[in-house]
């Protein structure tokens, strides 16, 4: 028996391979599938099935195209009621691959149809479980993003998480492996634990939504609460996930278009696509075009592009460092966003010797930032995580994150200089880009984030501990 995990860091997202005697399953595998017919090929192993743990929100899956490439089955759990061909599992249904046997545990509450899937070994023996976004490595899966059935409310939702956790996940032994679909930094959950692997015996300790002595009506209030609006591009990537997509093969296809610096213009003018700029924070500092946004890929790349364009639909023309070109159409496509229409020929570097138009953003140091703050007092605006703000900031700095800076516009300054920070620089330059996109241009960026801000010595208010927040 062979389990891999494969763990992707941007999207903080766990795939996993299993192999058994020369057959495979896949549990909700990425939008490219290549990787995983090339380890059934090493194995010299067929893929079987590809187990879906519910409908997911947060990426697209590559169930659809690996289904139709290896003739697999998908497999969901009850409730779930796709466009296209799929085998719905009963509760408790086994399927063997090779000498060990998966049975799907249907363990409703983060969606209706979400399912764990438990693993037996050879010997009949519980080995393991893939839970999905049910049980995470410190957290439960979010009650707040599944398509809503009939009334159901979040709380509802979260009655049933509390049940299929309490009834189907914490009886097992605590030497069973917990493999989640997620881990630190995925908006599907809000405390999860930076390690993708541990014991379920450890979790029933670590894990605060599986205290032995909590009742209903506490699991409900401490899972709900103090949840943050879902990302907008989630409902359109659970769409996906339900009624299909196109083949990734066809969107980087098209996707790699190469366009001189006038062609791209011109598609740029006639399409209504957005300039994603890919490359290094600095490297868009010194020169862009105008415009055109930062994310950039060097950061959490694919979840930004979600939160921030929302619309899988819009169409996108692509700056990248040379040779990037195609990871950023997959990283696009893994979140749904198929509308790559091409990409800048030469990169920035063409555009400056075509004498194209371009702009900058101006930036100061936090010890520059140090000496004018000494001389007069000037609007700071932080854009990092209300949660990282609260915890510590500048003290005249006012929050307004990233995520939701299209709903602070309006506060900043007409007519006078001011400046804008977050932790290490990537956030702030996305704001940057937005700003300056909005017209919006009498500010500079603070290189370096709030840790130099600090070490410059600017007055800071008192640190209080996120757990105590």
């Amino acid at each position: 028996m062979k389990i891999e995990q494969i763990y992707t860091g941007c999207l903080a997202q766990g795939a996993y391979y299993i192999e058994s005697k020369g057959e495979v399953a896949i549990i909700d595998p990425l939008r490219e599938i290549k990787p995983y017919i090339d380890r059934a090929k090493a194995d010299n192993a067929k893929i079987k099935y590809i187990f879906e743990t519910h409908f997911h929100a947060d990426f697209v899956s590559g169930h659809v195209t690996l289904a139709k490439e290896t003739n697999a089955k998908i497999v969901y759990g009850p409730n779930a009621n796709p466009s296209f061909e799929a085998l719905i599992a009963n509760d408790g249904q086994e399927f063997s691959i090779g000498d060990i046997t998966i049975i799907a545990l249907h363990t409703p509450g983060h969606t209706m149809e979400s399912t764990t899937y438990l693993l037996r070994d050879k010997s009949g023996k519980d080995y393991a479980i893939f839970s999905g976004d049910t049980l995470f490595l410190g957290d439960v899966g979010r009650p707040d993003l599944a398509q809503k059935m009939g009334d159901l409310t979040d709380k509802d939702l979260a009655g049933f998480l509390f049940d299929s956790l309490r009834d189907k996940i914490m009886p097992l032994a605590d030497d069973v492996i917990v493999y989640p679909a997620h881990g630190a930094g995925s908006a599907c959950g809000k405390n999860m634990m930076k390690q993708t692997v541990d014991s379920l015996g450890n979790q029933k300790k670590m894990n605060y939504a599986l205290r032995a002595d909590m009742t209903k009506e506490e699991f409900i209030k401490e899972v709900t609460d103090g949840l943050l609006p879902p990302p907008k591009y989630f409902p359109l990537n659970v769409k996906m996930n339900k009624e299909g997509y196109d083949d990734f093969d066809d969107v980087l296809e098209r996707g790699t278009r190469a366009l001189s610096p006038k062609a791209f213009e011109t598609v740029a003018n006639t399409t209504g696509a957005i300039v994603l700029d890919v490359r290094h924070q600095d490297d868009f500092a010194k020169g862009h075009i105008p415009r055109s946004i930062f994310i950039g890929l060097n950061g959490d790349f694919a979840p930004w592009v979600g939160a921030l364009i929302a619309d899988v639909k819009q169409p996108i023309l692509l700056v990248a460092p040379i040779g990037s070109e195609e990871e950023a159409i997959t990283r696009l496509s893994r979140v749904g966003f198929d509308g790559t229409l091409g990409y800048l020929q030469g990169g920035f570097d063409a555009w400056k010797k075509a004498s194209m138009e371009y702009d900058t953003v101006s930036h100061v140091n936090p010890e520059e930032l140090s000496k004018v703050l000494k001389e007069k007092q000037v609007s700071i605006f932080d854009v990092r995580k209300e949660s990282e703000f609260k915890s510590e900031h500048v003290q005249s700095a006012v929050n307004t994150p990233l995520g939701y800076l299209n709903n602070y516009l309006g506060e900043f300054p007409d007519n006078e200089a001011f400046y804008v920070h977050c932790a290490g620089g990537y956030r702030s330059m996305i704001a940057s880009s937005i700003l300056k996109s909005r017209g919006i241009h009498n500010f500079m960026d603070v290189t370096g984030g709030f840790g130099a801000i600090k070490n410059a010595k600017i007055p800071v208010s008192e640190y209080v501990c996120p757990s105590e927040l």
